[in-house]
């Protein structure tokens, strides 16, 4: 089992995941974050973190394609292990439908 990041996370971004993370497999995309399934030891404590309840167990029906966004970005994005400021709109866009049409960026982030 992994953790995955899923949609919720796109333009909200709020990291207070990677601030938890012990084995930091979080990876920074320009507008989300991803989690690399291969390093990821499934310990949870990032789960309850996310503002945005973005983060989920793979073990959860219909998460496939979420599984793997989050292998093939976390091969490409680079790693971030300190949380930064959210981005200034985040909490308008909590809890909107439909971000990954609307606003996905396959562009890496800053990273650390």
């Amino acid at each position: 089992m992994t953790y995955v990041v899923t949609d919720a996370c796109i333009r909200c971004k709020y990291m207070d995941c990677v601030e938890v993370c012990p084995v930091d497999c979080f990876y920074e995309g320009e507008n989300m974050l991803v989690i690399n399934p291969n390093e990821c030891i499934d310990c949870g404590v990032c789960e309850p973190e996310c503002p945005a309840e973005a983060i989920l167990p793979d073990t959860e029906s219909g998460l496939e394609q979420w599984l793997e966004l989050n292998a093939t970005y976390s091969a490409e994005w680079p790693n971030i292990t300190s949380s930064r400021e959210p981005p200034a709109d985040a909490d308008e866009h909590k809890g909107e439908e439909g971000k990954f049409d609307k606003y996905f960026s396959a562009e890496p982030g800053e990273g650390d």
